[in-house]
């Protein structure tokens, strides 16, 4: 039996052979890393700059956004590298680390995602009160918490995969997942990496948040549907992106789950390698347009900072005032 030490690298399977159109991939997959990064950079600056947007909700998507970049950051780069690869190999140390990425990634947005839940629970049921329980200080708090908490997390799951002995090398994935690795493994006690597997990745990351963003969105329903028309339409405007954005991860998390679960060789490859990067790769562009676009407050500074940056577009614009 090989022990861990042994086995040098994977192999990522999924990219197939890609002949003449790796080319494409690897100018498409950094076209869409530039996007991110651009994106997400400019919404960050945004925020930092306008001090009107020194507030709790804005905090917490500066958290989110710097989360895009970090997730589209373990994936993208690695994508480039096997669009042009011919052997697909990846080593183990690096396929850890990108393992610890991807994780982290994934704890790290859904913990954001249920503290803006919290955030909105808290300003359409308890607006009186919303100065008091969410200020900026506890803000900052939160937000470093969740990131040391995901890091932690994952680098206990993490300490059990890597003790483990494998005996394959073939990765089904066009990235290292900690479930694909678990599967190489022979060891006879892979058993408690599983059950960590299902605490420490399923149940701390995936379902505790969502009870309790469920529980915020229930309240948050039960305070509208007794309020007038105005303010659903209120609570409805304020809720939008953030349910979007929820709705669109947690659906890419779930289909990840269940394609490293379950066979799904009845999708056809490049389907299932475009689907299984959407939480890298498309979530981290989708959040940046979703707010940018849908917050008007985003939207009147992206306009005065773009004023201020260009000032012959700045006095053409006063002079139509």
């Amino acid at each position: 039996m090989e022990n861990s030490t042994q086995i040098v690298s994977f192999v990522l399977a999924q990219y197939g052979n890609l002949g003449n159109i790796k080319n494409l991939y690897f100018f498409l997959a950094m076209l869409l890393y530039i996007l991110v990064l651009f994106s997400n950079t400019v919404l960050i600056v945004i925020i930092y700059v306008d001090r009107n947007l020194h507030e709790p909700m804005y905090l917490f998507l500066c958290s989110l956004f710097v989360n895009e970049m970090y997730g589209s950051t373990s994936a993208l780069p690695c994508i480039m590298v096997h669009s042009l690869s011919e052997t697909h190999e990846i080593s183990t140390f690096y396929c850890f680390i990108q393992i610890f990425n991807i994780q982290t990634y994934v704890a790290v947005e859904f913990g954001t995602l249920t503290i803006m839940a919290y955030d909105r629970y808290v300003c359409i049921c308890k607006p009186l009160h919303y100065n008091v329980i969410i200020t900026k200080g506890k803000v900052e708090k939160v937000i470093l918490v969740i990131w040391i908490v995901s890091f932690v997390e994952v680098g206990v799951l993490l300490s059990f995969t890597f003790r483990l002995k494998f005996c394959g090398r073939i990765i089904n994935d066009v990235l290292c997942q900690n479930h694909a690795v678990l599967e190489l493994s022979c060891s006879p006690d892979r058993t408690v990496s599983y059950v960590n597997d299902i605490v420490f990745g399923l149940i701390f990351t995936v379902a505790a948040p969502l009870s309790f963003i469920f529980f915020s969105y229930v309240n948050i329903l039960a305070v509208c549907l007794k309020a007038s028309e105005e303010t659903r339409m209120k609570a409805f405007d304020t809720c939008t992106p953030h349910l979007v954005s929820l709705i669109s991860f947690v659906s890419a998390c779930f289909y990840n789950m269940i394609t490293q679960r379950f066979d799904m060789t009845f999708i056809p490859l490049e389907v299932r390698a475009v689907l299984s990067m959407y939480d890298l790769v498309i979530q981290p562009l989708v959040n940046p347009m979703i707010y940018g676009l849908k917050l008007s407050k985003i939207r009147h500074a992206f306009k005065k900072f773009s004023y201020c940056s260009c000032p012959a577009l700045s006095r053409e614009d006063r002079g139509t005032e």
